[in-house]
């Protein structure tokens, strides 16, 4: 059996071309690429796992494409909608779906913690806030990875996010709602990426911060989810079962 073969819907992207260096770095074969319109379903054929940074818009019609082919699916793409949601979940039942908000190892320790943060420290007594900072070019906020520490504060604490959710603070806006974890998303220039989930109480503040100096660290990680998941079966994983939390 030969080097896996990776595809990349999004070579011509930022994080496109890093994929495209990263992954005969990591003894895998570059089975070719695509760019926002070009033809999954021959790369699909050509690739034992297809690598997926895009648009939250395609992700949809990726889902089908990947899930008739039969080809694992490593997808890094956030800001997506329920519908499109949905649609993974459907594609998991057909292929493997590795699904992240973010493939650096260090991040996901950070929301590994952030978990049993949230889950020792009351929300009676411990205000949850997330802060998270990305270069100018970002369309999305809060971002991906910023929703997953928050995401995990939730599950610590055995609530859904959606509920206690409070983003976007401006003007006269109340005393701040007890058990609410809070996102504040900064933009400005060249930043790869800075995540920061931050617990405070009358008493004490305890911080967990994460900067990306190099986006490489993005690449490194989703080649490394992709020939992992390569042999995998249908199902959902992500950076958890990766490495092992």
């Amino acid at each position: 059996m030969g080097p896996t073969r990776i595809g990349i819907a999004g070579i011509t992207g930022r994080m496109g071309k890093l994929l495209a260096e990263a992954v005969p770095l990591a003894g895998a074969t570059l089975a070719g690429g695509i760019g926002r319109d070009g033809d999954l379903a021959a790369l699909a054929h050509d690739s034992d796992v297809v690598i997926d940074f895009t648009l939250a818009a395609t992700v949809s019609r990726h889902a089908g494409i990947l899930a008739a082919s039969g080809t694992p699916w490593v997808l890094g793409t956030t800001g997506f909608d329920p519908a499109a949601e949905a649609d993974i979940e459907a594609a998991a039942a057909r292929i493997p779906v590795f699904q992240a908000a973010n493939f650096a190892p260090g991040v996901n320790l950070v929301i590994a913690l952030a978990e049993r943060l949230g889950a020792a420290l009351a929300a009676e007594t411990h205000d949850a806030e997330i802060l998270e900072m990305h270069h100018r070019q970002k369309i999305d906020a809060p971002s991906g990875t910023a929703l997953a520490i928050g995401a995990a504060v939730a599950r610590g604490r055995g609530v859904e996010l959606d509920s206690v959710k409070d983003s976007g603070r401006d003007g006269h806006t109340g005393m701040r709602e007890s058990g609410a974890i809070g996102f504040a998303a900064l933009r400005g220039g060249q930043i790869v990426g800075s995540h920061s989930a931050i617990f405070t109480s009358a008493v004490e503040q305890i911080t967990l911060t994460h900067h990306a100096l190099d986006r490489r660290i993005f690449a490194e990680g989703a080649v490394r989810a992709a020939l992992w998941l390569a042999a995998r079966p249908p199902g959902r994983y992500g950076m958890r079962d990766l490495l092992g939390l």
